[in-house]
């Protein structure tokens, strides 16, 4: 693989390595393991007000306070480890954010066992196909959509924090049942 870091036009992370990369390798892949889902469900609740680039230099301290995102385990954090995770600066300290990251594991594990995986119940909003966008400019690529914002419902009558409409579309672009990559950027053709 070339150099994250070169001048091929991207949808976004050309000025960091790791930002290129994540650009390069993961945004606009489909994901259909729940383990990953639930991962980018946590961090893209944690980017909420923030940009992408500090969470992804904070990801491994992500994964070392919610033990691999594993969904389980961060369901039955304790008050007392997420009152420590508030004192980690590995990540961000958010007091809503953080034991956010249990409520959603809770009801996350509640969808598994009704759908049989969180996946299932993802991917069923798009017939199991990923949407592609057809964006000329990465400034034409919208905030949210009907599709998020109707996901953004479901999952917050459930009782999750921390998915409001842009966070969900913001996820689903991440976990690839949005292709969003604009006409311009090197890794549109890659889903043509």
């Amino acid at each position: 693989m070339p150099d994250p870091v070169d001048e091929r036009p991207r949808c976004f992370g050309s000025g960091s390595e790791r930002y290129a990369r994540y650009h390069d390798t993961e945004w606009g892949v489909p994901v259909h393991d729940d383990r990953t889902l639930f991962e980018m469900l946590i961090l893209e609740g944690a980017h909420a007000g923030l940009s992408w680039e500090t969470i992804l230099n904070k990801r491994e301290g992500y994964r070392d306070v919610y033990h691999g995102f594993d969904v389980e385990r961060v369901a039955d954090m304790s008050d007392g480890e997420l009152a420590t995770a508030l004192r980690n600066p590995a990540i961000v300290r958010h007091r809503q954010k953080v034991p956010g990251a249990r409520t959603n594991a809770r009801v996350f594990l509640d969808m598994q066992d009704e759908y049989g995986t969180f996946a299932d119940w993802l991917w069923d909003h798009v017939d199991g196909t990923p949407l592609r966008g057809n964006w000329k400019k990465v400034t034409d690529i919208p905030a949210t959509t009907p599709l998020a914002e109707g996901i953004s419902k479901a999952l917050k009558r459930r009782g999750m924090t921390f998915v409001g409409p842009t966070i969900i579309y913001a996820y689903l672009q991440a976990v690839g049942v949005v292709n969003d990559h604009y006409q311009g950027c090197w890794k549109s053709a890659d889903f043509t």
